[in-house]
């Protein structure tokens, strides 16, 4: 089996991750109902179609398996419905053996007829890969990640040589193929069930009634409200699953999270708010899993409006604003001031770059010298959920508005509903600044430069809609080289290539806290801002 040759061995000494400890689970019926406080409805319950974690925890964590997939609460690789994979000598064609005897989940609106095989794997990556697919052309749906990584343009084709082996056959080296194989978007779907719905012209169905492998069985969802789901009693690895139901309490507002869990209404919250650390930690049936984020908040620009698309105003809106104070208002502290697009534990880091100085006079002046001595409005775009990388956007979105107001940019705050923010910021583009952040998907280089900031990424992840050729060329040459010398090199040389231009400034990186209660034993802490209940229980 071919692993990934990155040196992530020492990667959580760096990071100083706090993991729970794994609580092994007996092979028992599981038992009890779970509820998770999560903070926003999904878009949808079709991982290839979406992006954040919101929606990865309602469909990939609990509802699927993708080929390969991250050890809980690690960067590190694992079989998952393939049980080995092979990579060609050139980079070029990677193939994956695949899992017998795995079942399809039963619902109450698609029975299976047949385990999973090769066809799954083929119908899951070609939808995505053919614009012309019966099924995509039922159902016309973009693919964000799928695009945003390239694989759109670099996967010539997919077959099988019988059903259980699957090859993907690639026109230029991918050394990080298999990492971004096992990321969320990358779950596989059962063609059985789509070809059910194509029968009755109900593709769309993909969408919001799921069928996988995974642990757990999508029962109902009430749009911001409640997603319940059941124990998988078909799951291949019977093990892990503990827990007998799970419900996902949709509680956008996180005092009231905090409420619940103190209550117990719920089990485990997600992002708390600093100001309620210590109501946690004061509470004894209450436990506070903490560790640094591997993550990024930041504020970009849309290189693609005016007066944005000039260097000199980024820059200045970039030295107009004041990191330490958001730190302290937004962050409590819980944060330390960002300066790269990546976090300082990412391998590749450059330490050596620095950050502009808060400097509101040279902002102003550097204003001036492009053409906007009374400086200018614009559109400030801020989340109305808490994330991972920023517990209180509407916050920093006044700050900032404040520190650009001192250099004569006045800034009109927005915000949508989460799902409706998403998709406005990457396929329409209609911001000037926006608020976002990223949490790290698969422990590479490339998910924060080439995923964020790469051309191919323009109408997805890269919110600033920045692409320069210099810096995609050097993001290129690093998924084609295996050498992780060559690699850092070139990642150093992009990151200075992006301080130059600045198409974001980087805010702060998190400390990421996950509040459970004592009853729940083996929830993890994962560096890739995820929450997985495979492997939990209740006593």
């Amino acid at each position: 089996m071919t692993s990934a040759r990155f040196p992530l061995a020492c990667f959580f000494v760096a990071l100083g991750i706090a993991v729970a400890s794994l609580t092994s689970v007996a092979h028992a019926a599981p038992s009890g109902t779970l509820v998770f406080c999560s903070e926003g409805s999904p878009a949808g319950f079709d991982p290839g179609q979406h992006t954040t974690s919101t929606d990865f925890d309602a469909s990939t964590n609990a509802v699927y398996n993708e080929l390969v997939q991250f050890k809980r609460g690690t960067l590190d690789l694992e079989p998952a419905l393939a049980t080995s994979w092979d990579v060609s000598a050139d980079q070029r064609t990677v193939t994956f053996h695949l899992r017998r005897g795995v079942k399809f989940q039963t619902t109450a609106y698609f029975k299976p007829t047949r385990d999973f095989n090769a066809d799954d794997v083929l119908f899951t990556f070609n939808r995505m890969l053919h614009t012309d697919d019966p099924f995509r052309k039922a159902y016309p749906v973009s693919f964000p990640y799928f695009s945003d990584l390239g694989f759109d343009k670099n996967i010539d084709s997919i077959d099988k040589t019988d059903d259980y082996t699957v090859r993907f056959h690639l026109k230029e080296p991918d050394v990080i193929f298999v990492r971004n194989i096992a990321m969320n978007f990358a779950s596989i779907l059962s063609a059985e069930y789509a070809s059910k719905l194509s029968e009755t012209h109900r593709e769309a169905d993909i969408n919001q009634y799921p069928v996988g492998t995974g642990p757990f069985t999508f029962r109902s969802y009430q749009k911001d409200a409640l997603i319940r789901y059941d124990a998988n009693p078909d799951y291949w690895r019977p093990a892990d699953v503990g827990l007998a139901h799970l419900v996902f309490a949709i509680t956008p507002d996180p005092a009231a999270r905090i409420q619940k869990l103190a209550s117990g209404e719920c089990q485990v919250s997600v992002f708390p708010r600093p100001a309620d650390l210590d109501v946690v930690k004061r509470n004894p049936s209450l436990t506070l899993v903490s560790g640094v984020g591997f993550n990024v908040g930041f504020v970009a620009y849309n290189t693609q409006h005016k007066p944005l698309d000039q260097i000199a105003v980024r820059r200045a809106l970039d030295m107009a604003i004041d990191k330490p104070a958001i730190i302290q208002a937004v962050f409590s502290g819980n944060a330390t001031v960002a300066t790269n697009p990546m976090p300082p534990a990412q391998w590749s880091y450059d330490k050596a770059l620095k950050d502009a100085p808060f400097d509101p006079s040279k902002a102003k002046a550097l204003l001036a010298q492009a053409g906007f001595p009374n400086g200018f409005d614009l559109t400030l775009w801020a989340m109305p959920v808490q994330r991972p990388y920023n517990p209180n956007a509407q916050l920093m979105a006044q700050l900032i508005q404040q520190d650009w107001a001192k250099i004569g940019v006045h800034a009109k705050i927005v915000s949508y509903e989460w799902g409706e923010y998403n998709r406005r910021a990457k396929q329409g583009g209609e911001h000037d600044a926006i608020l976002y952040g990223w949490s790290g998907d698969n422990g590479d280089p490339d998910n924060w430069l080439g995923t964020l900031l790469g051309c191919d990424a323009v109408h997805g992840s890269n919110v600033s809609k920045w692409c320069d050729p210099g810096f995609n060329g050097l993001i290129e040459k690093a998924r084609a080289t295996s050498d992780v010398q060559e690699r850092t090199r070139l990642y150093e040389q992009a990151q200075v290539i992006f301080k130059q231009q600045v198409p974001y400034t980087p805010v702060a990186h998190s400390i990421v806290s996950l509040p459970e209660s004592k009853r729940v034993k083996g929830l993890v802490f994962s560096p890739l801002g995820s929450h997985r209940f495979d492997g939990v229980t209740l006593n």
